[in-house]
């Protein structure tokens, strides 16, 4: 799954704490999740979608083989 968290993070100005805050995870998990290193649950998913104004499916891609 690929995700454009990094770069919709930055056009909110808000840094990887500002926004774990927002959705009540650490700022590791964004970190991990901006990284590829681990796949947000749904509801998570759909909470960063929500803290950052973009319908899920914007935000998170399916990618070949997932």
């Amino acid at each position: 799954m690929t995700n454009c968290m990094k770069v919709e993070r930055a056009r909110h100005n808000l840094s990887q704490g500002d926004l774990a805050e927002k959705v009540g995870v650490s700022r590791q998990t964004i970190h991990a999740i901006e990284n590829k290193k681990f796949v947000p649950s749904a509801v998570l998913a759909f909470k960063l979608a929500a803290a950052l104004q973009l319908p899920v499916t914007e935000l998170f891609q399916l990618e070949e083989g997932d």
